[in-house]
């Protein structure tokens, strides 16, 4: 099994920067991609960005691709979402998901942690 926890979460003026980290532990050899989703209030959860597990290949929504970036550091089993150029519309709580197989669900959930960003 796998297991994610997020933090680094907070308030955040608009045009700021918040870096999101996302610490893996349990069966972290396994780990084929790392993925950060979003939830906004009264919204369906989606995608902000991926990363390959060992590749490093990276992936993202159309509306942080410009402004965010997502890294990993394999020896620390750790994923950050660097988020740069904040809006308002990026308030959401913010979720980390790894998944072992290149396909199909996530194998682990974070508990999420809360993005607000003001005017």
């Amino acid at each position: 099994q796998v297991q994610v926890v997020e933090s680094g979460g907070g308030l955040v003026q608009a045009g700021g920067s918040l870096r999101l980290s996302c610490a893996a532990s349990g069966r972290t050899f396994s780990i084929n991609r790392m993925d950060w989703f979003r939830q906004a209030p009264g919204k369906e959860r989606e995608f902000v960005a991926g990363i390959s597990w060992t590749g490093g290949r990276t992936y993202y929504a159309d509306s942080v691709k410009d402004r965010c970036t997502i890294s990993r550091d394999n020896a620390k089993n750790t994923v950050d979402l660097q988020m740069n150029s904040l809006k308002r519309e990026d308030t959401a709580v913010y979720y980390c998901a790894a998944r072992l197989k290149d396909w199909g669900p996530y194998d682990a959930w974070g508990q999420g942690t809360q993005v607000t960003v003001s005017s």
